[in-house]
This record gives C-alpha cells, structure tokens and sequence, in this order.
C-alpha cells in the first residue's frame, strides 16, 4: 500500500502557498500520493483570474519586494508551477472546497484546471483518514 499525505491549504499568501506545493513536491519525491484540499483564501488564488499574488504573511511583510526579486533571480518557479509540477510527476489530486466555493459564488469552471473536483469537507476527510501525515497550511 501507498503512503498518503493529506494537505490542507487554507492561506492565500505566497509564502504558505509555496510552502504547501513544496511539501507536495517532497511527498511526491517519497512515492507518496497526496491529496490537496484547497479552501478559503487559497482558494480565491486558484481561480483562473486571481492573477499575480505578492502577498506575504505578517512575518514577511515589508519583503515582499526584496524575496521576489530574489526568487526572481535564482529562477525559482512560482508555487503554481511547483505544484503543477509536482502533478505531473506524482500521484497528487487537488480538490476545492465545496462550502467555501458555494459562499463565495465560485464555481467549478472558475477555477485553474489544478483543481480536480469540488468537494465537501467529509469527502476530504475520509480521503485523510488513512493518511500517514497531514498538514494544515
């Protein structure tokens, strides 16, 4: 049997969102399948029209510049792209959350093709259940 991680992404700052997709990747890296459950703010930076997000959480504020002029020069992609990366190299499923997609009037088709399926949280929590980690970002 597989090991199985289970994510939840909830923050819509870059700092999480990069955190979240490099974890993925890690997971992936361990022949782990991962299941990714995206809701509240990181679920409003996975609609097709978000555009570009440069928000940090309150410890990076004010570095917002300086860190993606860095990310910049070292040519490190962005968390979109690691975690489309890391989706075409593993076995990693992403679902938006049902509740928060209802209360904010996003549909299915509003959101980036990374994301599988609309779900409820007890689906995703019986996806969890058997996971060998989860993680709450």
């Amino acid at each position: 049997m597989v090991d199985k991680a289970s994510i939840v992404l909830a923050s819509g700052t870059v700092d999480k969102l990069m955190a979240g997709s490099i974890i993925v990747s890690g997971a992936v890296a361990n022949e782990m399948e991962v299941n990714v459950f995206v809701t509240f703010w990181a679920l409003m930076e996975m609609r097709k029209n978000a555009g570009e997000n440069t928000k940090l959480g309150v410890e990076g504020k004010g570095m917002e510049k300086q860190l993606f002029s860095i990310m910049k020069e070292k040519k490190v992609p962005s968390w979109k792209d690691t975690l489309k990366q890391a989706m075409e190299v593993g076995d990693v499923h992403v679902y938006g959350c049902a509740m928060f997609a209802d209360l904010m009037g996003i549909g299915k088709d509003d959101l980036d093709p990374m994301i599988e399926e609309v779900i409820g949280v007890s689906q995703f929590v019986d996806m969890a259940k058997d996971s060998k980690m989860t993680l709450f970002i």
